[in-house]
């Protein structure tokens, strides 16, 4: 996405008063006390094993580390994942 896309997608969403990870495709993350965890707007999925989740999205990847890991549903705009959630890094 071009700078002067960004900058008018950006000021769309102030105008008119929409969500930015809905008109940036920013991803909307949301986890329940710390066994449950659903990231939405995600691209791919780059790894997964019991302890570690890495997702790529449009400017980075989200790390997600714990134990016990289970992607408990997977679609082509959300996960959930649950298990032990000890950590979420931001990646750019």
């Amino acid at each position: 996405m071009t700078r002067v896309s960004r900058k008018l997608r950006k000021w769309t969403a102030s105008v008119l008063d929409l969500p930015q990870d809905v008109v940036l495709n920013l991803p909307r993350i949301t986890m329940i006390g710390g066994n449950q965890l659903t990231v939405e707007n995600y691209r791919d999925v780059l790894h997964f094993s019991s302890d570690l989740l890495r997702l790529s999205m449009d400017a980075g990847e989200i790390e997600i580390s714990g134990q016990d890991l289970i992607i408990r549903n997977i679609g082509p705009e959300e996960v959930f994942v649950e298990g032990v959630i000890q950590g979420i890094r931001l990646h750019k």
